[in-house]
């Protein structure tokens, strides 16, 4: 997917027009001030919300995006069930795991996954797709990957994503379904 965030509309248009149709996105009131119309313009674009999503955040989040990568407490899971059944929604979701277990980083730690992942299906009713990590920026990512794939094969999720501009060939290699590029399409970034 191509990491759009901080991006305005008129630097989406052209990869738009290249053919790009999924985007990822950091933050729903960023998302909210560009997509809606760009949506309205084009047909087929799928929007991926893969930045932290507070719970307060989940109904427009909900309206908004068509998949969320970021789903690592219960409180953001009840929320989220609460939306999608009030707005009669299926969005992909994927639990977010913090590989490194890093405390500034978002996510679930490794090993709490599985209850996790059992308490998101059995306790909120949430079908949840697949799992999503961001290694530490510097460690290898080739270990954070495999952690990942392995945690999401014993729970028969299918979906991965996994991997950015620097190290997707890495993240393709161990399974990943998504990848999220940014700076390799629309250049770097002024903020973030």
């Amino acid at each position: 997917m191509a990491v759009s965030k901080t991006f305005a509309a008129d630097a989406i248009e052209p990869v738009i027009a290249a053919g790009q149709r999924v985007f990822g996105e950091n933050r729903v009131q960023e998302a909210k001030a560009k997509w809606p119309a760009l949506t309205g313009k084009h047909s087929g674009i799928e929007l991926h919300m893969i930045g932290p999503l507070q719970s307060n955040k989940a109904k427009e989040a909900v309206a908004l995006f068509d998949a969320i990568h970021s789903v690592d407490r219960p409180s953001l899971c009840e929320a989220l069930a609460k939306e999608l059944g009030k707005q009669g929604k299926r969005l992909r979701l994927f639990v977010e795991i913090n590989t490194g277990g890093e405390p500034q980083k978002a996510g679930v730690l490794p090993q709490d996954a599985d209850a996790f992942i059992s308490r998101c299906r059995e306790a909120y009713g949430l079908a949840i797709d697949g799992l999503m990590c961001i290694p530490p920026a510097d460690e290898a990512p080739a270990p954070h990957f495999a952690l990942t794939g392995k945690i999401a094969a014993r729970n028969s999720l299918k979906l991965l994503s996994m991997g950015m501009s620097a190290d997707y060939p890495i993240a393709i290699a161990f399974g990943a379904t998504h990848v999220r590029v940014g700076s390799a399409i629309f250049g770097s970034r002024t903020a973030v």
